[in-house]
């Protein structure tokens, strides 16, 4: 944090601005004040000169001098001078006020006017209101002007003062706002200084004030642990297409060596082919598995979206896969809904979605055993669910389950590559559809929801089970 960085902090800029804006503004509001309080002192000075000549104007003129006299003797100063002069200029009584015949005839009679009167070394500025009488004589009332001067001097060196405090009082706290903001952008730059440095949980900090920079950084956060959480999942994907290749591949490498050592005939070359080619089936099965998941994430399919209704998509697979359930001696069986199950979305994804989930059940479903599909739409919402009387997915392991290559305990020793409900998960996100495990007492059961006009996500609670409504006729699904 240096001194000559607080100019360049926005906010030291946006407090200088603000106080040049309010600095602006006070000078226009100090000299409106300062009009309006010269204006009133003239206007009232204004008004006694006119009330007193008026006063004055009707008295004759010996009593006038009488008057003029007795003011005098009672008012000696030259606050308020009244003269009266003859039209040459002679002083006749009154104030000792000095006016030569030519500056008696330029003033303006019966209209205040300004004037500066020397006694010795010190001026007099006076206010003056002259009248001349009907014999000649012309009537100077006038009123000295300092007082009202010496406010207007202490009106003004307040306005001065005033505006000095304000504008170092502006300077400091805009110096205390950049100063502030400097640091927490320091913070923030150091924070990210680390991250670039390979530190992936470094999170930015945050001082709990709610404000715009802290609303920024907590944005800022979620994106660092999105891009953290998907970091992990590239690495994770990484070491798992690692680990799971390597042993096919191993298998691949020994056979083709063990062939190439040991056989003899053309039987045994074409029997080892074979066994390479189903290996290097497997290993293509899977990266176009890892392919497909990272097609449906980026969202491009939204673009081949239509009216979908999930009743007929469940029906269809359950149909694909009822074979298969005759096979292993397991009941396949499909709840059919009376009305459909309408929805935008893809209808190939969806279709794989639910074979996928069929396919899992079927799998790890022992003989004699139920997988029920169902679509539906109730209750503003819908989506469909399998579920099976296989061992069920263990509560700690259902978030695992839908990332790329998991393999459960219970399926550690079983034909796949985890990448199942990897895709599974992927369509419900490019859906907009919430994806729930829960126990099916025994066995498993996976919700596929999604709520008209609400966000979805995955692992949120689905609605009432839509398996116990009352519009829903269990039957096999070859049916």
């Amino acid at each position: 944090m240096r001194l000559v960085d607080l100019p360049r902090t926005t906010s030291f800029q946006l407090a200088l601005r603000f106080l040049l804006l309010f600095g602006a503004a006070s000078i226009a509001l100090c000299g409106f004040l300062y009009w309006q309080t010269t204006y009133y002192i003239e206007a009232g000075i204004d008004d006694w000169l006119s009330h007193e000549q008026a006063v004055l104007a009707v008295v004759q003129s010996s009593t006038l001098v009488k008057r003029l006299e007795a003011h005098v003797v009672a008012d000696p100063t030259l606050e308020r001078p009244l003269t009266l002069f003859t039209a040459d200029g002679t002083r006749l009584a009154g104030t000792h006020l000095a006016m030569t015949a030519a500056e008696l005839t330029a003033v303006p009679m019966d209209s205040p006017f300004r004037f500066v009167f020397h006694q010795g070394a010190h001026p007099f500025v006076f206010r003056g209101l002259a009248h001349r009488r009907p014999d000649g004589d012309v009537l100077l009332v006038a009123r000295d002007m300092e007082p009202s001067h010496k406010f207007v001097e202490v009106l003004t060196h307040a306005f001065i003062i005033g505006g000095l405090a304000t504008t170092f009082l502006g300077l400091t706290g805009a110096a205390v706002v950049g100063f502030d903001a400097m640091r927490r952008l320091d913070g923030v730059t150091r924070s990210i200084q680390r991250i670039v440095g390979g530190d992936l949980s470094e999170r930015l900090p945050t001082h709990g004030r709610a404000d715009d920079l802290d609303r920024l950084v907590l944005v800022i956060n979620g994106m660092l642990g999105a891009l953290e959480r998907l970091m992990q999942e590239v690495k994770g994907v990484c070491d798992n297409v690692a680990h799971d290749l390597r042993t096919p591949l191993t298998r691949l490498l020994a056979g083709l060596e063990r062939t190439r050592r040991h056989t003899a005939t053309a039987e045994d070359y074409a029997a080892a082919i074979d066994d390479a080619i189903l290996e290097t089936r497997d290993v293509l099965k899977t990266f176009a598995a890892i392919l497909r998941i990272s097609e449906v994430e980026s969202g491009a399919r939204r673009a081949g979206f239509t009216d979908t209704d999930l009743c007929e998509v469940v029906a269809d697979a359950a149909e694909l896969f009822e074979p298969m359930a005759e096979a292993k001696g397991v009941r396949l069986l499909l709840a059919s809904s009376d009305s459909p199950a309408l929805m935008r979305g893809d209808p190939s994804l969806l279709f794989e979605a639910v074979g996928n989930l069929i396919e899992n059940a079927l799998k790890f479903t022992p003989q004699g055993g139920c997988v029920t599909v169902l679509g539906f739409a109730r209750a503003g919402t819908v989506g469909f669910e399998v579920v099976d009387t296989g061992p069920g997915i263990q509560a700690d392991e259902r978030d695992a389950v839908l990332r790329r290559f998991y393999r459960g305990e219970t399926s550690r020793h079983t034909e796949g590559s985890g990448l199942g409900l990897a895709l599974v998960a992927a369509v419900a996100r490019l859906h907009g559809m919430e994806l729930t495990i829960r126990d099916a007492l025994p066995g498993c059961r996976i919700t596929l929801v999604r709520h008209d006009g609400a966000d979805s996500g995955i692992g949120k609670q689905p609605p009432a089970d839509p398996a116990n409504s009352n519009d829903i006729a269990m039957k096999p699904a070859a049916e």
